[in-house]
């Protein structure tokens, strides 16, 4: 065998060839620093940095990047040392208010931290506290049958089309039998005559829906601004004297149990616009307010507390000069409507400190509505109700000097809204309570209305809460029912008797009948309002089917 000769220049390894690249579907975005492809492996490793250029122009990017966000923390930074904002020193987080009547302490407690201004009640208030009523609805009575409610309505086409006359005057109206015949001559009477049966029903409610408040503890409410449809019309409007006796009727139970009642005139009465149409309309809505007021013949105090709630709408560009139209419009209205006329913070354009300095200069009350206030605000008082109670003496003043029990509005926006339009949407019900003193008037704004308030009388223990029980679901106790019918009785040889005993309906009064049964269920809990609606039942075909009631 020969001999194996030693190598003496260094032993080279060849190269191992380069692996083929993995073919991915993701591709980086092109011009943004000149970076085409992300990172990619476990390890870390950057691809597509292959030359100098594209590693510089990386860099430069993530410069950039960093540069940006420390300018824009110095801004914010810089913004808020100059801003107006205090952050106390800490202190005893639990503030008191002086109840006139017993001298006991209702405390507030600020959650600890001096720069979180929510506030929580921590022990029991006094306050009468009432649902939302911008449509002066019940839910409870609003799905009873018949369903019990002050906004029943129409639309101008209607009006015109029942100025003629039915098909057969004989018989009642019918959604597809008996319609108006517009082959007959129209009458104009005719027309108005169905407009204000439509108010007339609605009034006649308000008795029953007092009486049912009254029953669970809710001592305010908020009446309808559309119980009498299209009053306030140019054209079709009309006066309420022909409902002055269920109006007066209705006063006089809510004077008995010393229940307030309000209105709030909807949003496009404002008389701070340069338009004088829109001014003209809006004199008139306030005085088909005020005389739908007037004619309940309230008692003294009760007269002087039913106020009409208004906000003062659009700036219209200039703030200044729609307060010098509204001081303007406002020393033309009647003395009527100046006395029932107050203010109200709105979640737009004006904020508690735009509208203290006018209401204290034309002896306006100011309604503070918190969670408007939430979403304007002043820059020197902060978001929620802490920095805020430093104006409450002042907003107070504004009522005691025309002898009107104060109002406040509480609402919450949905748990999911960030924006402020998407924040000016109410949620089913409110989780808190605002400070507030005892003898004062709070509404309580909320989509499931009157159930909102039960809840915060279960939570806070409020003067009421033990009044009512949790409803069965899809049954009703005060209501007529039939019962069904008895099994005839049969003779003695098997066959059944001609007169044998019917079923009887069970009697309910009128005045129990809608109004919780004797054990007074009324509350469903959130998310469970389909509890008021009778069970559907499934048809042969699979659809659930409404039972009949």
């Amino acid at each position: 065998m020969p001999v194996k000769r030693k190598r003496n220049e260094p032993h080279t390894t060849r190269p191992r060839p380069e692996p083929p690249r993995r073919r991915s579907n993701r591709r980086g975005k092109e011009g943004n620093g000149g970076i085409s492809r992300g990172v990619e492996g476990s390890g870390g490793r950057i691809a597509g940095l292959s030359s100098t250029e594209d590693v510089e122009r990386a860099m430069h990017t993530l410069s950039e990047m960093e540069h940006k966000l420390l300018g824009e923390a110095k801004r914010q930074r810089q913004a808020i040392e100059a801003s107006d904002l205090v952050a106390p020193a800490a202190q005893d987080d639990t503030y008191g208010f002086q109840d006139a009547t017993n001298g006991s302490i209702k405390c507030i407690n600020t959650k600890s931290s001096p720069n979180t201004p929510t506030a929580q009640i921590t022990d029991d208030l006094d306050e009468d506290i009432s649902p939302e009523t911008e449509a002066c609805l019940n839910t409870y009575l609003r799905t009873a049958n018949p369903p019990v409610f002050s906004s029943r309505t129409c639309r101008i086409s209607s009006i015109l089309e029942h100025r003629h006359p039915l098909r057969d005057p004989s018989q009642p109206e019918h959604p597809t039998k008996n319609r108006p015949d517009k082959n007959e001559p129209a009458d104009v009477e005719r027309g108005l005559e169905y407009v204000k049966g439509i108010g007339l029903k609605n009034a006649k409610d308000i008795g029953k829906m007092i009486k049912w408040n009254d029953k669970y503890g809710i001592k305010f409410m908020r009446l309808s601004s559309e119980m009498f449809p299209f009053a306030s019309h140019a054209e079709h409007g009309y006066s309420l004297a022909y409902a002055s006796e269920v109006l007066a009727a209705a006063g006089r139970l809510a004077s008995e149990l010393g229940h307030r009642l309000t209105t709030h005139p909807g949003q496009f009465t404002q008389i701070g616009s340069p338009r004088k149409e829109v001014v003209a309309a809006s004199v008139r809505d306030l005085e088909y307010h005020h005389e739908m007021l007037s004619l309940l013949s309230l008692s003294e105090q009760l007269d002087r507390d039913a106020v009409m709630i208004l906000h003062m709408g659009g700036t219209y560009g200039d703030k200044l000069a729609t307060l010098d139209r509204f001081r303007e419009n406002y020393a033309k209205l009647s003395t009527g409507v100046k006395k029932r006329l107050v203010l109200e913070n709105d979640d737009v354009s004006w904020s508690v400190h735009d509208l203290l300095p006018i209401c204290e200069e034309l002896n306006i009350p100011l309604v503070l509505d918190f969670h408007h206030h939430n979403i304007i605000f002043d820059p020197s008082v902060r978001e929620g109700t802490l920095d805020i109670i430093g104006l409450f003496d002042r907003i107070k003043a504004t009522w005691t000097k025309k002898k009107i029990t104060q109002k406040m509005h509480y609402s919450e926006p949905v748990a999911s809204a960030v924006t402020p339009r998407d924040r000016r949407k109410h949620s089913a019900r409110v989780k808190m309570m605002p400070p507030c003193v005892p003898d004062m008037d709070l509404m309580i704004e909320a989509k499931d209305k009157e159930q909102a308030v039960f809840e915060l009388m279960r939570t806070y223990k409020l003067p009421g809460w033990d009044l009512f029980n949790d409803i069965v679901p899809h049954e009703r106790l005060d209501e007529p029912t039939k019962a069904p019918p008895k099994k005839a009785k049969k003779d003695a040889k098997g066959r059944p008797q001609v007169n044998g005993d019917a079923g009887e309906e069970p009697e309910t009064s009128a005045d129990q009948l809608n109004m919780g049964g004797p054990e007074r269920r009324v509350y469903w809990p959130e998310g469970m309002e389909e509890w008021l609606k009778p069970k559907k039942r499934e048809g042969k075909s699979g659809i659930k089917i409404a039972a009949e009631e």
